[in-house]
């Protein structure tokens, strides 16, 4: 073993940031970079498609129909209308927090994304502490947020981006609790440790069920996803932060929800269902991708069928409901599995 090697495993870098190679290793990085934007393209395109057809239904409509076979082309068609838009900036904002937020956002999830395992030979990283490095990741949305909707000058705007942050706030503390769940239930920080933990009659999703629901509920409100899409209420704030947008600002937000909705899909995919594991028909980095849209499907379920409660509800919810049911997963957990 070379010392290169050595200080590698000491500090448990990742051998593509530690090997010689560097051309091919930086091949190596642009070559899963691509292939994860792909998907990760194509899983946001579908997903919006399947969302509108599922919502139209719920509603006793067709949804798109006639752009392409079953409407699948009527997002590119909105996407282009959109972006052919002219980029119109309101008198009283702040020109360069209105243009730069909302790309950060989204280069910020995109790389999140890249950081995910997707199968033992298709991920980016293997530090040891992988997960807390997400949730790091994740904590600054409430920031950049506020960031934008402040940017934009508009009094609704920032209301919005009061009720999100206050949103975010109250139930990240649930997420750090079930996440220690599923630490001590696993043993490991690393995501692909905890997969690994897991087996298909072993999904830490039925061995704590309480976590995994309010996981699952407190990933919906860290995402702004329905019913705690707060930051626009009809009667009370129009679009939210968004109010005041431009459509070309408007399309990059739109593809930010479903960025975000992939990356909790994965991310709960990971956690509770056991990432890429399942029967060898099929390869990994399929199971983890058909988990997902299993996942996204029943967040745009809830998003058909679920009602918006009041700001009031949504924080009492979270502090007198998900936090003491999390305490109670993390105590049963260790009574059970670890002690």
């Amino acid at each position: 073993m070379t010392l290169q090697t050595d200080l590698a495993n000491l500090f448990n870098i990742p051998y593509w940031m530690s090997s010689a190679n560097i051309v091919h290793n930086i091949i190596g990085i642009i070559v899963y970079m691509i292939v994860v934007s792909i998907v990760f393209s194509i899983f946001g395109y579908m997903v919006g498609w399947l969302e509108r057809k599922v919502i139209a239904r719920a509603q006793y409509r067709h949804g798109p129909t006639y752009v392409g076979m079953w409407g699948l082309f009527q997002n590119l068609a909105d996407l282009i209308k959109l972006l052919a838009k002219q980029d119109v900036v309101p008198e009283y904002a702040d020109r360069v927090l209105l243009a730069a937020s909302l790309p950060v956002i989204l280069a910020l999830s995109m790389f999140i994304v890249l950081l995910l395992p997707y199968s033992p030979s298709l991920t980016a990283t293997s530090f040891g502490f992988g997960l807390l490095m997400i949730f790091t990741l994740i904590s600054f949305f409430p920031l950049l947020l506020f960031t934008a909707a402040f940017g934009s000058g508009n009094k609704f705007a920032d209301i919005s981006a009061q009720r999100s942050v206050l949103i975010l706030l109250s139930y990240e503390l649930p997420i750090l609790l079930v996440l220690a769940s599923v630490v001590a239930l696993s043993g490991s920080y690393n995501l692909s440790g905890i997969v690994s933990a897991q087996s298909s009659s072993h999904y830490f999703a039925l061995l704590m069920p309480i976590g995994f629901v309010v996981f699952f509920i407190a990933m919906l409100a860290e995402f702004d996803r329905p019913p705690f899409d707060l930051r626009e209420a009809d009667s009370e704030l129009i679009a939210g932060w968004l109010t005041d947008v431009s459509a070309p600002y408007y399309a990059l937000a739109l593809f930010l929800d479903y960025a975000r909705m992939f990356m909790g899909s994965i991310i709960i995919a990971i956690l509770f269902f056991g990432g890429w594991l399942g029967p060898s028909i099929l390869p990994p980095f399929a199971w983890i991708l058909i988990k997902a849209l299993i996942i996204a499907f029943a967040i745009i379920i809830i998003r058909a069928t679920a009602f918006r409660m009041r700001i009031d509800r949504v924080l009492r919810f979270g502090w007198a409901w998900m936090i003491p049911l999390s305490l109670i997963n993390l105590l049963i957990t260790y009574m059970i599995f670890v002690r």
